[in-house]
């Protein structure tokens, strides 16, 4: 019988741009300066306090479903955001992702998506899923960008399902699975990988 699917292993993934190192109490600040944008980029609606987040960050070592690593620039050794894998589903090999960017120093210079280059290759050769599935609201282009990039594919589209500053905002859902991964590694419409 095969062994168990779990984030238990919490690893430090190495790329050009950013180094992926599992989340610390100390995080917590660079996850509170950009709160709010968190929340709304998740549909959370709810604001969670300083001494929250860090209590958050601290007990992420202690879970096996879900893996909570933070986004390093390397060039700068500045704190760039998180990425998370989560709702693990060992008996179908699934989970969730999200990632984000701690603000508009970190856009468009690529860190997001290697990150999620990264965290996909870690998920479906190291860990052995099956598929990945993610939720991005209509209002974040920006990500959607990257998921398209990477080799998500939209799945359909759950309309209305958020109400944000009083308004209604479609999510996308997108999902990729682990032949898709293997043919592309990331770089799909016959782009090749580095």
């Amino acid at each position: 019988m095969a062994a168990a699917i779990s984030f238990a292993e919490k690893p430090t993934l190495e790329g050009d741009l950013v180094l992926l190192r599992p989340v610390r109490r100390a995080d917590a600040a660079g996850l509170d300066a950009f709160h709010d944008e968190s929340l709304r980029l998740t549909g959370s609606h709810r604001r969670a306090t300083f001494q929250d987040l860090e209590a958050w960050y601290a007990s992420r070592a202690d879970h096996d479903d879900r893996l909570d690593l933070s986004v390093i620039e390397r060039a700068s050794g500045g704190w760039a955001g998180e990425v998370v894998l989560n709702e693990l589903d060992p008996d179908n090999l699934s989970c969730g992702f999200r990632i984000g960017l701690a603000g508009p120093q970190y856009y468009g210079r690529g860190l997001g998506t290697e990150a999620t280059r990264l965290i996909l290759a870690h998920a479906f050769e190291e860990v052995g899923l099956h598929r990945i599935e993610l939720t991005v609201f209509a209002f974040n282009p920006r990500a959607r960008r990257v998921y398209d990039k990477v080799g998500f594919v939209l799945e359909g589209i759950r309309r209305q399902a958020l109400r944000w500053d009083g308004e209604w905002v479609d999510a996308d859902i997108m999902g990729i699975l682990a032949d898709e991964w293997s043919r592309h590694r990331g770089y799909p419409e016959s782009r090749s990988a580095p």
